[in-house]
């Protein structure tokens, strides 16, 4: 089911684990069946109070003066999704997914700014209720190994958000992997058209790139990924779209490979579980992790 909102009900005693599902597409959806719409018109829209979106900048260089490091790249922005090809949800339905640009700078100052909810508009449309969000659109990968478990990093208790918890390999697909540092203008059809495939071409290959980087495993040892759906952690209100890969080697060849990682420093140890643990590790998820295991959830059941 493509278009049914689920809310979660668990997790009481830790709001950030609370989430619900944007989009699920259980049977899991190849690229041929997933296409992006991309432009301004699904960019962030500033909201009407001053001094809330002041906010904005005063959280970012409050942030700046901590961490001079800090780097504002830009991110693709998650603006909802239609679908293509029907106007029923069949088995053989196609998603486009709406996305604009936005940037970490953004993303600081609305989603993770304290005051995060006073930007958010009273509406059962999400797109409607996000629209003053920067809300830019995460990824994560549900891998499982050759001898059927699944991978699952711990954070290391460094980072910002959610240290100690427990995710899927997972970031960002990169605007600029793809050349976009800002909107283009006079735009022609063919032009739009052959960016929306490098945008839909990047949401896959955005996911392949994180797992490699953070696992460690060889590109050529993944399947096409699938993908399966859109989850959002409730508080933030941060979206995350979820693939599904299969990996050839087995967990103890990937525990091996992990030892390398290029960005091992985001987390601090490696599991490869079975479907019971797994689902007791995901009471300490992220709460948009926690929807990537429903998600992966609602594939097995098919």
């Amino acid at each position: 089911m493509a278009s049914t909102i689920f809310h979660n009900s668990t997790a009481a005693e830790d709001p950030g684990t609370a989430f619900k599902l944007l989009l699920s597409c259980p049977s899991g959806l190849p690229p041929s069946r997933v296409s992006v719409d991309f432009g301004r018109s699904f960019d962030r829209i500033p909201h009407p109070d001053v001094i809330l979106e002041s906010s904005i900048k005063e959280i970012w260089d409050q942030r700046l003066l901590k961490n001079p490091s800090l780097y504002n790249g830009t991110k693709f922005r998650y603006g909802g999704f239609s679908l293509s090809n029907s106007r029923t949800v069949r088995a053989d339905y196609s998603i486009c997914l709406h996305l604009g640009l936005t940037d970490y700078r953004t993303f600081v100052g609305t989603n993770l700014n304290p005051l995060w909810e006073n930007f958010l508009v009273s509406s059962d449309d999400d797109t409607v209720k996000c629209q003053h969000m920067a809300n830019p659109l995460g990824n994560g990968a549900i891998v499982e190994t050759s001898d059927k478990k699944i991978l699952v990093l711990q954070r290391s208790h460094n980072v910002g958000e959610f240290p100690g918890y427990y995710v899927f390999p997972g970031g960002h697909s990169e605007p600029q992997e793809i050349g976009i540092s800002s909107h283009l203008t006079n735009t022609d059809s063919s032009g739009q058209a052959a960016l929306n495939d490098a945008v839909s071409k990047e949401m896959f290959d955005g996911i392949v790139r994180e797992v490699v980087e953070e696992i460690g495993v060889p590109a050529d040892s993944l399947t096409e990924p699938e993908f399966i759906g859109v989850s959002q952690r409730v508080v933030n209100v941060r979206p995350t779209a979820f693939f599904f890969v299969r990996c050839n080697l087995d967990s103890t060849k990937i525990h091996e490979l992990y030892s390398k990682a290029q960005d091992g420093y985001e987390s601090t140890q490696l599991f490869a579980v079975p479907m019971e643990e797994l689902e007791r590790m995901a009471l300490r998820m992220p709460g948009c992790h926690c929807g990537g295991f429903a998600l992966y959830k609602s594939m097995t059941n098919i």
